[in-house]
């Protein structure tokens, strides 16, 4: 995992402000370049786009992952531990709704990994993630 690039996701949201707010200042994320109907942030390094859409999308579909409902279609970032337990704390204190708590999956397993999912404003699915060790992250 030598000199990774950043990576782009482009993703609908069905009101500006609102993504403008969530992403900036609760994500924390720099704002980049935006015209009328998109805007480009920067989660962590990596270059994300947010571009209005003027349909209604259905509920995402969930599957059942340790115990838990995960949304199928989903997005994020592997953070450090630190980076994890920081972000956690920050959306906890900006009342953030969790679809999962904050906490460990596959404890004591290869895979072990803090997670959480949430949405934001536009109804995307979004998890953060830290391993307990990064050898493990395509570990089988």
């Amino acid at each position: 995992m030598n000199n990774i690039r950043p990576f782009h996701v482009a993703f609908p949201v069905n009101n500006l402000e609102a993504t403008r707010t969530f992403y900036a200042e609760i994500l924390g994320c720099k704002i980049g370049r935006s015209a009328e109907r998109w805007i480009d942030f920067d989660l962590f390094s990596h270059q994300i786009s947010a571009h209005l859409v003027d349909i209604e999308r259905p509920a995402p579909a969930t599957n059942h992952v340790d115990g838990k409902d995960v949304p199928v279609l989903h997005w994020g970032v592997i953070l450090t531990m630190e980076q994890w337990e920081t972000l956690a704390e920050r959306l906890k204190k900006h009342n953030v709704k969790f679809i999962i708590e904050p906490y460990l999956r596959f404890k004591g397993e290869v895979g072990e990994q803090a997670t959480m999912f949430f949405l934001d404003p536009s109804g995307n699915a979004l998890e953060f993630k830290a391993f307990k060790n990064d050898a493990s992250i395509f570990a089988v």
